[in-house]
């Protein structure tokens, strides 16, 4: 019988009205109190596109879900221009029709992963979520504080291997962050970085101690959800503990997970696509998330959006027509094929022509192209990532997704 109901006792801590619940788990918290007017939520993310970090709790989805704004450590997406996170090339074979393939169907690595990992990595994929549902987004640091940031933090040249680079170290941080353990991750950022003096006070007290002042200001402008590395939330000087000495109160959320997903999880879920229209070219395109958008004196539009966690960059180039030039003139512009491979004439059912075929050129390296135009533009389609993005359907269903409205 003592058995039979430690048993009960146990399954009920577990499910409660059909929902598991990780009681230990400290990753999400309520911010309220304070004058509030609405409550916001602190959580703590982890730099990674591992798949296990992006099974989150309905609690966190709902968070997500009811939060008018989304504030991040930085504005990632600022820099699709600038990086590409790939950490190595791809070398393509063709067959005797100069179909492109490898040998290699390795998962290439990123700088926040590898392509069987998430398409962003986590803090991405919430900047992603936010403008794919028409949120706000804030940033609490500037690009160019962090660059400088890492800058100013030089290793020894004994020591130039990131201790987070190391498999046994990311293993055990993955570990501990399930558990959702943040003194735990305070302890073992302290530990490593102990090695270089000064740079837990410079990478984490500091950093803080400049956002606990940024969110205080923004959460008193409405429902927010600020998503920050976990390793800043725990400890006397972590941002939990530095919002309580400005006054708010913050809570423990519980990480639950239904059986059945959640109507807020559907709905984080289904932000799946951002489409660009350009009301004065008539294009429409329709990206993973919103690209950023550059204009150029000579009339050129660049849109350009990466998935940095798979190392996948998805790139449109808008160009005033030349009508010197013809669709073929354009194509032996644009696609500098390789001899193997030449590019390929096609026509769509509406008529529509183009050409298409692989590109190897810098800084891209190698790459898939399609080339279509108007009587005004022309447009130029590139996509290009890792060994198995550049073995799938995902450059040409890009493509595919890119058309003239009028």
């Amino acid at each position: 019988m003592k058995n039979l109901a430690f048993i009960c006792f146990v399954l009920t801590s577990l499910m409660v009205n059909g929902q598991a619940i990780q009681n230990e788990n400290e990753l999400l918290w309520e911010i309220s109190g304070n004058g509030l007017k609405a409550k916001s939520y602190l959580f703590g993310s982890l730099h990674s596109n591992d798949k296990r970090l992006f099974k989150l709790s309905d609690s966190t989805y709902y968070a997500m879900s009811k939060a008018g704004t989304i504030v991040l450590e930085t504005d990632i997406f600022s820099l699709f221009l600038q990086l590409d996170t790939r950490k190595e090339e791809i070398n393509l074979l063709y067959d005797n029709s100069g179909n492109p393939y490898t040998g290699n169907d390795r998962a290439s690595k990123t700088l926040y992963g590898d392509e069987d990992g998430m398409p962003q990595f986590l803090d991405a994929y919430f900047q992603e979520y936010c403008y794919n549902s028409n949120k706000k987004f804030l940033a609490l640091e500037t690009v160019e504080d962090q660059m400088d940031m890492l800058t100013d933090f030089i290793l020894p040249d004994a020591d130039r291997v990131n201790f987070i680079a190391t498999q046994l170290v990311q293993e055990k941080m993955i570990d501990l962050y399930l558990k959702g353990d943040i003194s735990a991750l305070d302890r073992i950022m302290r530990v490593n970085l102990s090695a270089y003096p000064g740079s837990y006070e410079q990478l984490i007290i500091e950093r803080n101690l400049m956002m606990v002042n940024g969110i205080d200001s923004l959460i008193k402008q409405g429902s927010t959800f600020v998503a920050v590395g976990a390793g800043h939330l725990s400890g006397e000087q972590g941002l939990i503990q530095l919002l309580r000495k400005k006054g708010y109160k913050l809570r423990k959320v519980q990480a639950t997970y239904g059986e059945n997903p959640i109507k807020e999880k559907q709905e984080v879920l289904s932000k799946r696509s951002y489409t660009y229209v350009d009301e004065q070219t008539g294009i429409v395109a329709k990206f993973p998330g919103k690209p950023l958008v550059e204009k150029s004196p000579d009339g050129t539009i660049s849109l350009v959006y990466r998935e940095y966690g798979q190392g996948n960059t998805y790139w449109l180039d808008i160009l005033p027509r030349d009508e010197s030039l013809s669709l073929q003139d354009q194509a032996e512009i644009y696609i500098a094929s390789p001899n193997a491979s030449p590019y390929r004439y096609k026509k769509f059912e509406d008529d529509t022509e183009m050409f298409e075929g692989i590109s190897d050129t810098y800084p891209e390296g190698v790459h898939w192209v399609r080339v279509i135009q108007n009587d005004q533009y022309v447009l130029i389609m590139k996509a290009y990532g890792g060994n198995k993005f550049m073995n799938s359907n995902r450059p040409k269903n890009f493509f595919n997704n890119i058309w003239f409205q009028y």
